[in-house]
């Protein structure tokens, strides 16, 4: 997890990356390991979560979770971390806790970790939105963050709905994944029943290789005087 939000993160430094932190991976020493290791890599914010290592989708049922006691370690873990690392990286304290244990449990535990530090709160799993908006209410001043799932539990909304409904944060964790799953599927299909594979019309290696950071290279070896590219690519 760690290389590859450094990775990520790396890519455009000037873009702010969120990270899933998950359980924070074991007690509150990877928790706070876990935090450590994310500030150095470079990333802007985490979501620490309720459920035990062994966890599922937030957006499917039966979930488990582990007691608030627990859960709170954990957020005073990752507060005592950003505190020894001098970071100042978003902590976001996420809560499972609405499907099974019912609202008032999951606002309890989500004031609990603000009130030790957590910069943004995350309810799993709203189930409508006039629960949203009362949500966001609760929990003023403390910001609040959408995890917009289309097909899970709560109302699919577009970014102005969830802003108007007080939401100030809002993911799109499967964007990228369910795009691209889409388009591998059709190319794989297609060259599984014709023997040949798409081509898009104007695409070459180059135009990929550019998107990968061609160009930055080319730039990167000039400016130091370099002469593998000389003659082009």
């Amino acid at each position: 997890m760690r290389g590859t939000a450094e990775m990520i993160a790396n890519l455009d430094p000037s873009v702010p990356l969120i990270a899933d932190a998950d359980t924070g991976f074991g007690g509150s020493l990877m928790v706070h390991r876990t935090v450590t290791e994310y500030i150095r890599a470079g990333v802007a914010a985490l979501h620490l979560e309720d459920q035990p290592i062994t966890k599922r989708c937030g957006h499917l049922s039966n979930k488990q979770l582990v007691s608030e006691e627990e859960y709170l370690s954990r957020i005073r873990a990752a507060v005592n971390a950003r505190c020894r690392s001098n970071g100042d990286i978003v902590l976001i304290a996420r809560t499972d806790a609405l499907q099974s244990l019912g609202y008032e449990e999951a606002i309890s535990r989500l004031k609990g970790a603000i009130e030790l530090g957590a910069d943004v709160a995350f309810l799993e799993g709203v189930a409508s939105k006039e629960q949203a908006r009362q949500v966001c209410e609760a929990l003023k001043p403390t910001p609040v963050l959408f995890n917009a799932v289309p097909g899970g539990v709560s109302p699919d909304l577009s970014v102005q709905e969830a802003q108007d409904l007080g939401f100030r944060i809002i993911i799109f964790p499967g964007l990228a994944l369910e795009a691209v799953s889409t388009a591998v599927r059709s190319a794989v299909k297609q060259l599984k029943e014709t023997g040949t594979q798409p081509v898009r019309a104007g695409s070459s290696p180059r135009d990929l290789f550019n998107v990968v950071g061609l160009q930055e290279a080319v730039a990167l070896d000039h400016a130091a005087g370099g002469k593998l590219y000389e003659k082009g690519v």
